[in-house]
């Protein structure tokens, strides 16, 4: 299965606004439609929907297309009427004017106090007449499909490039902990020679012991062993780099498989911050310093990119 982004943009448009050049739109006409669909990054699944009145009865339909095709993402779905604008609304037709007309003689035979419709409210209620409610959501459903898989289909693409990166990304990690590991033996070889060499020149002064003899090599040498060998256990990251490896080998694995994977990519990602943070405070030397810096230089990197991932 495919990597999901929870970043994505899609729109589609249905059918068009009835011509100026008609004074009565035809009958048959279907209204045009506008949706878009627009996705970010979030913890859970956060759908905003913004409707025009004419609309607002597709937004359970719609709330429920949406969560059966999405687990995460902060998402917000607009519609509109095409060609439909407060600003510039249409020009009503003789025979809707007729219509108005007609029922407000008979609202003011029963009201006489009634007062009578003003212009705004005349554009108001012939505005509302340009499409047939039933027709209007119908549509909306179909244009939904649409631009539901549009948007998927941008998700998917995104998601193939943060795969991409994390996947360069883990090729460099695995090659720092390959470099760290020769320079811990090559730390405690060292260690062990310099206590060497100090003892020596101790002997070469002639020091006396605690008890007043002589110290001899034998004695000398076990002690840098022993010295050595407490070094090499304060140094030792043989555990957080066989740690880092295993998350690795997981966060390569769930990459591979897809699907809902973001979630577990972030734990993992926090879990890769602490070896390397744990590498770098058990580091003795300006390289495994590096190594540990550089980890967490790239971790960070992931982290940022796992965030947006579904």
């Amino acid at each position: 299965m495919a990597v999901y982004s929870m970043t994505g943009y899609a729109t589609a448009h249905l059918g068009g606004p009835a011509t100026a050049a008609s004074a009565e739109p035809a009958r048959d006409a279907k209204p045009g439609l506008g949706l878009e669909i627009r996705s970010v990054n979030s913890r859970f699944l956060d759908l905003t929907f913004k409707l025009p009145d004419d609309l607002r009865g597709s937004e359970p339909a719609l709330r429920e297309l949406l969560t059966s095709r999405l687990k995460r993402g902060k998402v917000e779905v607009r519609a509109w009427i095409e060609g439909r604008s407060d600003a510039m609304p249409r020009s009503p037709s003789p025979l809707e004017l007729q219509k108005l007309v007609g029922l407000q003689d008979n609202v003011r035979a029963w009201l006489p106090t009634a007062s009578p419709l003003s212009v705004a409210e005349v554009l108001q209620l012939t505005s509302r007449q340009q499409g047939n409610p039933g027709e209007l959501n119908e549509g909306l459903q179909s244009l939904a499909d649409m631009a539901i898989n549009n948007l998927m289909e941008a998700r998917e693409r995104e998601g193939k490039r943060l795969a991409a990166m994390l996947l360069d990304r883990l090729v460099q990690l695995r090659q720092l902990a390959k470099d760290a590991q020769p320079l811990i033996p090559q730390l405690v070889a060292q260690q062990r020679q310099r206590f060497i060499d100090r003892w020596n020149e101790a002997l070469a002064a002639g020091g006396p012991s605690a008890t007043g003899n002589a110290v001899t090599s034998d004695m000398a040498n076990d002690r840098a062993l022993t010295e050595a060998t407490a070094f090499a256990i304060r140094i030792d990251v043989a555990e957080e780099l066989t740690r880092l490896d295993s998350h690795l080998t997981e966060i390569e694995r769930l990459i591979k498989k897809g699907a809902e994977v973001g979630k577990r990519l972030d734990f993992l990602i926090q879990e890769l911050h602490r070896e390397a943070n744990t590498l770098g405070s058990k580091s003795s030397n300006l390289e495994l310093t590096r190594i540990s810096v550089d980890m967490k230089v790239l971790i960070e990197q992931m982290r940022e990119q796992v965030q947006n991932i579904e």
